[in-house]
């Protein structure tokens, strides 16, 4: 797993390229828990080339997810596979997490 961030239109964008697993989840985790450190107020991460998570990976977003109420930071998630929302279908996350079809649409939503 490999990660990028950057900044559009006042929205950080913190893309995941790879397998989110039990392996690469502890480097989800710190680079997360920045995000959480800084009281990042919009933070959209983009799963286009994440080809795969895990229960680890999940309970890493909710970790976050959690962490960024406790201070009214508001989160998205963009660009996933089937296989990759599949995931988070099965144990019902489409309640809890914000999806986006791609980062525009994104991005336009999170910034309103």
């Amino acid at each position: 797993m490999t990660t990028s961030t950057r900044m559009e239109e006042s929205i950080t964008i913190f893309s995941i390229q790879g397998d989110i697993d039990l392996e690469s989840s502890p480097l989800l985790r710190q680079e997360l828990k920045k995000f959480s450190n800084a009281k990042t107020a919009r933070l959209l991460i983009d799963f286009t080339e994440t080809t795969y998570i895990d229960s680890s990976g999940l309970a890493t977003l909710i970790e976050y997810f959690q962490s960024a109420a406790t201070y009214q930071g508001k989160m998205g998630l963009s660009g996933l596979s089937a296989r990759v929302k599949n995931s988070f279908s099965i144990v019902r996350l489409e309640e809890v997490f914000t999806f986006y079809p791609d980062l525009s649409t994104g991005i336009q939503t999170l910034k309103a």
